[in-house]
């Protein structure tokens, strides 16, 4: 026999614990204050350097619009007091076709740096993000290698635009 006797009614209000958040968390996110931005930038260099056009072209074009669409609850443009949001982009991995995971995939790799500027340019936070999508390789994307990749660098976009919020503790 046990010497911690564990009964069925202990078990399901260890399990009840783990399924509903303690109230006091969700009190404390609320009570932070709201952040608006008034401007979001994507800073390339690093990965222009790097990486060089058209993936660095690709990105820029991509990823403000993600950006927008994710803190889309957070934008004031016209609010002389709103933060400015930018994300600079360090670095982009493209993983090879056909990669050891499930059906061939591989996982492509964004990482960058989110900085958010006061109304009077100071950096206020500067949070590094990494963010992971999946790449599932089909036979059309051989001869259309280009536009695979742009549809590749677009999933990363989103994947980092989706992870930017949650970074930021909004």
């Amino acid at each position: 026999m046990s010497a911690f006797p564990f009964t069925r009614r202990a078990a399901l209000a260890a399990l009840g614990a783990l399924a509903f958040p303690p109230v006091v968390a969700v009190r404390t996110a609320q009570g932070q204050p709201n952040v608006r931005f008034r401007d979001i930038r994507v800073d390339v260099s690093p990965l222009r350097a790097s990486a060089g056009d058209p993936t660095a072209a690709w990105v820029q074009k991509e990823l403000p619009g993600a950006l927008a669409h994710a803190f889309a609850g957070h934008l004031a443009p016209g609010d002389r007091n709103g933060a400015t949001l930018v994300a600079r982009i360090d670095h982009l991995y493209l993983a090879p076709s056909y990669g050891p995971g499930p059906l061939g995939s591989s996982q492509d790799t964004i990482v960058g740096t989110l900085f958010v500027r006061g109304p009077r340019g100071g950096i206020a936070a500067e949070t590094p993000l990494r963010a992971i999508s999946s790449y599932f390789p089909m036979a059309v994307n051989q001869p259309l290698y280009a536009e695979s990749n742009h549809d590749r660098i677009t999933a990363l976009a989103q994947a980092f635009a989706g992870w930017a919020p949650r970074e930021l503790g909004l």
